[in-house]
C-alpha cells in the first residue's frame, strides 16, 4: 500500500494589525495585544463604527526591494507580495532557486483586492481631480491581482489560482494547494489570503450594523458584533520528502481539511449549524482523526450574536463530552476579523501554537454567557503542549471550511 505525502509547512509570512514579521506575531498573540484602534485609511465619519484592525504606517519599501516595481500594485498587491517574500525567506529559499520556479504555483484568498485604490480613483475623477482618464489605474482592481503579481514578480509558472468564498477564502486556499503538491500538480506551493480594509466594506458592514462600536468580544454575553481588520497571511508549502532533502525547518504539517456549504443564507450562518457541523467532520475524516486527537480549537468566533451560538453548538456535536474540555479561542479580538485573509492568518496562529507551545486567548471577555459554555481561554494564554489543532472559518454566503494542523513527527506517527 503506497503511503500517503504528507505535505508540510517550511515558512510563514504576515502583516497584521498586531505584527509585521512572525516572531513579533508570536509575542503579541501570547500578551494577548489588541490591535482594534480608531482607522485613518480613510474617513469613518458618520459612521457607527470608527474602529478596525489596520495596518497602520505601512511602508511598502520595508518590505519590498527595489527591484520590483510597486507602480499600478494595489494596497492588497503589496501586503500579499510582502508577506510571501517574507515566507519565501522564513523557508530558506529567497530567493528562488531557478529549477523551482516551474513547479512553484500560488493560490491566494480574498476579497476586495484593489477596491481602495478605485474608491479613490473614482472620487478623484468624480472631483475632477487629477489626469482624467488613466483608467489603467484600475488594473489592481481585481481580486485575482495578487495571485499575478506574486507569479509574474517571482517567475512562477505552476498552478495559480484566486479564492473568493468571503471569511474562508484564506483557509481554502491552503487546502487547494495542498491538494495540488498531494496530487503531483506541484512541487511546492504559496499560499494563504490577504484582505485590505476599504469603505465599500466597512460601508457595508456598518450598513449591516455587524460591527461593534468599539472592540469585538467573542463569545461573551454582551457581544455586539465583529471588528473588521486587513492582513496577509502566506505559507509556502512543500513535501515532507523535498523539505526533509534541502534541510528545511518544519513548522507543521496539514493534515485534513474539509469544505461545506449551508445553503441557507446570504449573511447569516445556519443556526442548526448543519455546515459547520459537516465541515469539521469532512476534516477529520480526511486527516484520519477523530474528536478526540484534537488539542485546540482555533475558532471562527466573529463575535455576532448567532455565529459563536452557532459555532458552539457544531463544536459540541462534533466533539461530544470532549467538546467541554478542549480550550478553544478566537483571535479575532486581537487581530480583527480580516475575511478573506482570516483562515490564513489563523492558520499561522495554529501552526505557531504548535511550534512555541501555547493557546492564545480570546481577550475583551468580560461576561458568561450560558449559550456560549465551552472553554474558551479567556484568562490569557496558557502553556500547552500540542500536538494537532483544527481551525475553523465559517463565511457569508455558508462557506465553511476547517483545517486541521499537526505537529510535524518525522517517525510517521500523525497521517502516516
Amino acid at each position: 500500500m503506497q503511503t500517503k505525502k504528507r505535505i508540510v509547512i517550511t515558512g510563514l509570512g504576515t502583516l497584521n494589525a498586531i505584527a509585521n514579521n512572525i516572531p513579533d506575531f508570536v509575542t503579541a498573540l501570547r500578551a494577548g495585544v489588541c490591535g482594534i484602534r480608531p482607522v485613518d485609511l480613510f474617513e469613518t465619519t458618520g459612521f457607527r463604527c470608527q474602529n478596525g484592525g489596520q495596518i497602520h504606517n505601512f511602508a511598502p519599501r520595508d518590505y519590498i526591494p527595489q527591484n520590483f516595481p510597486l507602480k499600478r500594485m494595489s494596497r492588497a498587491d503589496m501586503l500579499s507580495f510582502a508577506a510571501t517574500l517574507a515566507a519565501l525567506a522564513d523557508a530558506g529559499l529567497y530567493p528562488l532557486p531557478r529549477q523551482l520556479k516551474e513547479e512553484t504555483g500560488v493560490v491566494i484568498g480574498g476579497g476586495s483586492g484593489g477596491l481602495l485604490e478605485a474608491e479613490t480613483f473614482y472620487k478623484d475623477l468624480l472631483n475632477k481631480k487629477g489626469r482624467r482618464g488613466r483608467f489603467s489605474r484600475l488594473s489592481a482592481v481585481y481580486c485575482a491581482s495578487s495571485a499575478d503579481r506574486i507569479a509574474s514578480n517571482l517567475g512562477l509558472s505552476g498552478p495559480k489560482a484566486t479564492f473568493m468564498t468571503a471569511c474562508s477564502a484564506g483557509a481554502t486556499a491552503i487546502g487547494y494547494a495542498r491538494d495540488l503538491i498531494l496530487n503531483g500538480q506541484a512541487d511546492m506551493m504559496i499560499a494563504g489570503g490577504v484582505e485590505p480594509m476599504c469603505r465599500i466594506t466597512y460601508a457595508a458592514f456598518n450598513a449591516l450594523k455587524s460591527l461593534d462600536p468599539e472592540v469585538c468580544h467573542p463569545f461573551d454575553k454582551d457581544r455586539e458584533g465583529l471588528s473588521l481588520g486587513e492582513a496577509s497571511a502566506i505559507m509556502v508549502l512543500e513535501s515532507a520528502e523535498a523539505a526533509l532533502d534541502r534541510g528545511a525547518k518544519i513548522y507543521g504539517e496539514i493534515l485534513g481539511y474539509g469544505v461545506t456549504c449551508d445553503s441557507f443564507h446570504m449573511t447569516a450562518p445556519d443556526e442548526k449549524a448543519s455546515g459547520a457541523v459537516r465541515a469539521m467532520q469532512a476534516a477529520l475524516n480526511d486527516s484520519g482523526l477523530t474528536s478526540a486527537d484534537i488539542d485546540y480549537i482555533n475558532a471562527h468566533g466573529t463575535a455576532t450574536p448567532v455565529n459563536d451560538i452557532m459555532e458552539t453548538r457544531a463544536i459540541k456535536e462534533v466533539f461530544g463530552k470532549h467538546a467541554n474540555v478542549i480550550p478553544v479561542s478566537s483571535t479575532k479580538a486581537m487581530t480583527a476579523h480580516t475575511l478573506g485573509a482570516a483562515g490564513a492568518l489563523e492558520g499561522i496562529v495554529s501552526i505557531l501554537a504548535l511550534e512555541h507551545g501555547f493557546i492564545p486567548p480570546t481577550i475583551n471577555f468580560r461576561h458568561p454567557d450560558p449559550l456560549c459554555d465551552l472553554d474558551y481561554v479567556t484568562g490569557g494564554s496558557r502553556n500547552a503542549d500540542l500536538r494537532i489543532v483544527l481551525s475553523n472559518s465559517f463565511a457569508f454566503g455558508g462557506n465553511n471550511t476547517t483545517v486541521i494542523f499537526g505537529k510535524f513527527d518525522r517517525r510517521g506517527l500523525l497521517n502516516g
